[in-house]
């Protein structure tokens, strides 16, 4: 009974369990195979026109004969007609089938396949007396069997785990999913298509790596057999981009894969895109008037336009507020480090105004905290906070005029950092100290660690690094920013999932 249901009425397949779904799809399948009509060895379909480009072009392309390829997505059956929709690599069409044009054998075939079979169909275009632009079917053919029938049509897959375990579902139907990763596409095409223009070489460094650096960052470790070592999976590109400016190259930059073993939530997942950037002969106002250039080149390339809705928010790209760390706390704190003379005033102060005492109880550190208690949920509009203290900034170059800040700035947007950039140090007495220090300081907390210093960076460094910029930003948070996304799982096509079982 439950056959001829499916095979009178697809669309009643929602009031069968599941198990019986796969099942009737079986047999069916089992069928055809004795048949000697097995779907599955159909190895080409010759597609010469997409959905989209019919209806864009509907003037080429009205009374032609096309060969359009997809999966069945909607069914209305009128007897000797009938009217189907079909989804292809570029949106979806309807098709009309009538028996007179494809013969009874074909139509009585037809009318066993199921709501996500993929077929092949050849006809003619034209317009409904509705005015929809169809296609006038004169021969078609079965190319795929879908086992399991798509979630239905009127809900969807909504349940949002469920669209990030089985994305490919997602796509299928939920049409403007597809949308945010064809956006995503463009957005690294123009990220590179704006850094070559600029001179900029793409590279590509190691994704495992020796040993951990003493990064705050915690790695994940696997292990190569050939060489009976332990390995990290990489948390940034940074240390050997700068080697290859040693070496010479001036401008490189690396679209990386980076991961690291922490948190997870709207903002991270343990693997993500990054690109980071290296100048040579530049320093971080050079990357500062890049970066406010890049987002500009990019947003009006991919969006169109540079004031951009964000959940509700709109982010005006167009203005770049640019604030020391200093300037930022003062203005939303109402606290001047500048008149703060010692640690014991700034451990004093932070007591007052209720903010945690870092690990380390020195002023610039407090700084940073009052910045991540008072400030950074006040940063919607694009805005460079800059001069960073060095005890957070082991890899930036000392502001000469104050060797207690260095040249590094991060940009923010929508009370979210966005991008982190230095002068770079260049000084390798100075690096070979701060890694040193930045070890012991990590081993002391964690005596477990595996951290070490890489020398050979140093020993990179004793040849000679030019003064250089550096910038490094995440890819996944701009395509967030730019397609409207509330989630980082809402831009990885597959993000990182606990297991079911």
């Amino acid at each position: 009974m439950a056959e001829e249901i499916i095979n009178q009425e697809n669309v009643a397949e929602e009031e069968i369990d599941v198990g019986s779904i796969f099942q009737i799809r079986r047999e069916k399948l089992a069928a055809l195979v004795e048949a000697g009509q097995n779907p599955f060895e159909k190895v080409k379909y010759d597609v010469d026109a997409y959905s989209a480009d019919i209806k864009d072009k509907f003037e080429e392309y009205e009374n032609k004969t096309v060969r359009i390829a997809g999966r069945i997505m909607s069914r209305r059956d009128m007897g000797k007609a009938n009217f189907i929709d079909i989804a292809d690599g570029k949106g979806r069409i309807q098709c009309y089938i009538r028996i007179n044009d494809v013969g009874e054998d074909v139509f009585e075939e037809y009318r066993k396949w199921d709501i996500g079979d993929i077929i092949g169909l050849e006809g003619f275009v034209f317009r409904t007396r509705r005015g929809e632009i169809s296609v006038h079917a004169q021969s078609m053919e079965l190319l795929a069997k879908s086992l399991l029938s798509l979630p239905e049509k009127y809900h969807g897959l909504t349940n949002t785990d469920m669209r990030y375990r089985q994305r490919y579902v997602d796509l299928i139907v939920n049409p403007e999913v597809k949308d945010t990763f064809v956006k995503r596409s463009l957005i690294l095409r123009e990220l590179r298509s704006f850094l070559d223009s600029k001179g900029f070489l793409e590279v590509d460094t190691p994704i495992l790596t020796p040993f951990e650096i003493g990064a705050s960052a915690r790695p994940f470790y696997t292990h190569h057999n050939t060489l009976d070592m332990d390995m990290v999976l990489r948390i940034e590109t940074e240390l050997y981009l700068k080697r290859l400016v040693v070496g010479g190259m001036d401008k490189v930059y690396e679209v990386g894969r980076i991961f690291r073993n922490e948190g997870m939530d709207t903002k991270h997942n343990p693997e993500f895109t990054s690109i980071e950037l290296y100048q040579a002969y530049t320093d971080y106002h050079g990357m500062m008037d890049l970066v406010e250039e890049m987002m500009k080149t990019v947003a009006m390339n991919v969006c169109g336009t540079l004031t951009i809705n964000y959940q509700g928010k709109e982010i005006d790209l167009s203005h770049w507020e640019r604030l020391t760390m200093v300037e930022a706390v003062k203005k939303y704190s109402g606290v001047d480090f500048d008149a703060i003379a010692t640690d014991e005033e700034a451990i004093a102060i932070a007591k007052e105004k209720h903010v945690e005492l870092p690990a380390l109880k020195t002023k610039g550190a407090i700084l940073v905290e009052f910045f991540d208690a008072f400030v950074e949920e006040n940063l919607i509009q694009p805005t460079f906070i800059y001069d960073y203290p060095v005890e957070n900034s082991p890899l930036a170059k000392r502001k000469p005029s104050n060797p207690a800040f260095t040249e590094r700035f991060e940009y923010f947007i929508n009370a979210t950092e966005f991008g982190n950039a230095f002068s770079e140090l260049n000084d390798p007495i100075d690096q070979k100290e701060r890694f040193e220090r930045q070890v012991a300081e990590r081993k002391a907390q964690e005596p477990e660690c595996r951290a070490q210093v890489d020398y050979d960076y140093i020993t990179a460094l004793e040849y000679g690094l030019p003064p250089t910029g550096g910038l490094g930003f995440g890819v996944d948070r701009l395509v967030m920013l730019l397609t409207d996304s509330a989630s980082i799982r809402d831009v990885l096509l597959f993000p990182t999932m606990k297991p079911l079982d």
